[in-house]
C-alpha cells in the first residue's frame, strides 16, 4: 500500500488557490453573488461555454396552473450568457429571444450558453433551454465588456464622482 501525505495548514495559513487548480480551470468571475435558487447554478464552465440548470420552484410561479413566469426563465439565461462570456464587468445591452414552450412548477430546465462572436469588448452569445428534450427557449444575447462596473461609468451629462 502506498502511503497518502496530506497538507495540513495552519489557520493563519492561507491556501493558495493558483497553486491547486489545473491548468484549464475557470473561475466564475462575474454574477458571483446572484441567487442561484432563481437563476440557476451552474453545472459546467469553460472559456466561452457554460452548462446551466434551472429548478423551478414555487416562487416562480405565476398562476394556479403552476406556470412558471417567463422572467424567471429569461433571468437564467441572461445568467448563463454572462457566465459565458465570464468578465467581471459584463453588461446586457440588447437579446432576441424566444419562448417555445412553457415551463411548470418542478421542472427542471437545462441551459447551454456559448459565446458565437467577440469584437472589440462585444460579445454575441447564443443560448438554448431544454426541459428533457423539449426546446424551451432560445436566445441571442449581446454584451459589452467595460472597464468599469456599469454603476461606476461616467455617463453623459454625469459629473465623475469616483468612490
Amino acid at each position: 500500500m502506498s502511503e497518502r501525505k496530506e497538507e495540513i495548514l495552519d489557520d493563519d495559513e492561507e491556501l493558495q488557490i493558483d497553486e491547486y487548480r489545473g491548468k484549464d480551470d475557470v473561475i466564475l468571475k462575474t454574477h458571483e453573488d446572484i441567487n442561484q435558487d432563481l437563476c440557476g447554478e451552474i453545472q459546467k464552465l469553460e472559456q466561452g461555454f457554460v452548462k446551466l440548470k434551472l429548478v423551478t420552484i414555487s416562487e416562480m410561479v405565476a398562476d394556479s396552473k403552476n406556470l412558471i413566469h417567463s422572467g424567471f426563465i429569461f433571468s437564467a439565461a441572461d445568467y448563463a450568457a454572462m457566465a459565458a462570456v465570464n468578465e467581471r464587468n459584463v453588461v446586457l445591452v440588447a437579446s432576441d429571444c424566444q419562448f417555445l414552450s412553457p415551463v411548470k412548477f418542478g421542472d427542471i430546465v437545462n441551459f447551454e450558453a456559448k459565446v458565437r462572436h467577440k469584437e472589440g469588448r462585444k460579445r454575441n452569445i447564443h443560448v438554448t433551454g431544454h426541459v428533457l428534450d423539449i426546446k424551451v427557449f432560445d436566445g441571442e444575447f449581446k454584451t459589452v465588456v467595460t472597464e468599469r462596473h456599469v454603476l461606476k461609468l461616467k455617463l453623459s451629462g454625469e459629473e465623475d464622482n469616483e468612490d
